[in-house]
């Protein structure tokens, strides 16, 4: 448990050093944007990789999050900070609605329920007039002149630095909380569930109950992402919020880390988005699509050769190097 701490506290350390050493705003919007997706990575995983029921659906929670925080400051001026916490509750409820009769299906049916449901919210954003429909939002700019206090407010600055520090508080925030979660009665209680539900029951388990917590979480966590990122971008609209791209990034950035474990979301996150913004900015719209390409090759080789992900194949390494001191057959240590 302490060494997680630690691990995790370096890797907070170091993405908060990173751009000191650099003013490039490439590579500020890409670790923004790598902590945008390595905490969606963690929400999804305390629902799919701990407690076991594979969601295709987090986009709605996404979206709902970005629209809420978008819509209270394009329609009334109320401040970002405030449709962000708005946004997590109104996501944490759908999730709720939508999850507990879902979580009578099992395997794949759940899978395609929560796609379906999130393809239902997108529609019926796109036929909302009272958030523009189709058309989307663009999020009005505060003036120039104004000051560090009132953009912070406001959350619009003229520099991508500040957006660094911001997502960097909720992604730590979000895998000290994992974390906890993971060590916690409810995180056992959960990879109990995964591994059979039957047994769960048997031992006095809930099941239902502590996979609809889960849910809740992760879809507040996915909704507090969909609000910084709408702010970041400053437009949004259904096709791009309540994207199945979005649901599927992060499904297999987390799959490519290593499902199940705090690390997976964080090292999936730094292979993908450095790929992705490295071939849109070198190869523009003639690359379109070459990073995914890329991505789902690894994807194929990974989960052919090591279902457990970059963090199985570390797993590995680690239980070869540990064996030659012995010279005896050990045993492997899971990685979590």
């Amino acid at each position: 448990m302490v060494k997680n701490k630690i691990t995790l506290f370096v890797i907070t350390l170091v993405f908060a050093l990173l751009p000191l050493f650099t003013r490039a705003k490439a590579v500020h919007n890409a670790i923004i944007l790598l902590l945008i997706f390595a905490t969606l990575g963690e929400a999804w995983n305390l629902i799919t990789g701990f407690a076991g029921q594979t969601s295709f659906g987090h986009a709605a929670f996404f979206g709902i999050g970005a629209y809420t925080s978008a819509v209270m400051f394009y329609r009334y001026g109320v401040t970002p900070w405030l449709g962000m916490i708005l946004g997590g509750l109104i996501a944490s409820a759908v999730a709720a609605v939508m999850s507990y009769p879902c979580f009578r299906l099992k395997g794949h049916y759940f899978a395609i329920a929560t796609l379906a449901v999130a393809e239902i919210i997108k529609q019926v954003f796109v036929s909302w007039s009272y958030v523009e429909g189709a058309t989307g939002i663009s999020i009005p700019i505060i003036p120039r002149s104004s000051g560090f206090l009132t953009r912070l407010f406001y959350l619009q600055f003229t520099d991508k630095l500040p957006w660094v520090y911001i997502c960097l508080v909720l992604f730590t925030g979000v895998i000290f909380l994992c974390s906890f979660i993971e060590n916690s009665k409810m995180g056992y209680y959960l990879k109990a569930i995964r591994e059979s539900h039957e047994v769960a029951e048997a031992i006095g388990i809930n099941p239902a109950n502590y996979k609809l917590y889960a849910m809740i979480i992760s879809a507040f966590i996915s909704a507090l992402c969909g609000s910084i990122y709408a702010q970041y971008i400053l437009y949004i609209d259904p096709f791009m919020m309540f994207s199945l791209d979005i649901s599927m990034k992060i499904v297999l950035l987390t799959v490519l880390g290593g499902i199940g474990s705090v690390y997976g979301p964080i090292i999936g996150a730094a292979i993908f988005i450095p790929l992705s913004e490295f071939t849109r900015i070198r190869l523009g719209g003639s690359g379109t699509g070459i990073d995914l390409m890329i991505y789902g090759l690894l994807i194929v080789l990974i989960t052919c050769f090591q279902p457990k992900g970059v963090i199985g194949i570390a797993g590995r390494i680690a239980e070869k190097f540990g064996r030659k001191p012995t010279g005896g057959e050990g045993g492997v240590e899971t990685v979590s």
